[in-house]
């Protein structure tokens, strides 16, 4: 099985997929070095939010996914 990494909004196209599986367990520092250097950037911005199994993260780095899991990388949103 594995962690599945959503990747919504502009990150998809920084990304080049809607999705992608990466080995559990899955942190903050793993999720970093596996992404796409370009992704990666944008998660290090404080705009960009990390929900893991459905619950929004306070702090990214306290990402734990497990097998199985399913982590969301949300962009800023906007509009009106």
């Amino acid at each position: 099985m594995g962690v599945t990494v959503l990747f919504l909004g502009p990150l998809r196209d920084l990304a080049g997929v809607p999705q992608v599986e990466y080995a559990a367990p899955l942190d903050w520092d793993g999720l970093l070095a596996a992404v796409p250097p370009a992704v990666a950037e944008q998660l290090r911005e404080s705009r960009v939010h990390v929900a893991c199994d459905g619950k929004l993260l306070s702090d990214k780095a306290d990402l734990a996914a497990q097998d199985g899991e399913e982590v969301a990388l949300l962009p800023p949103v906007s509009g009106g």
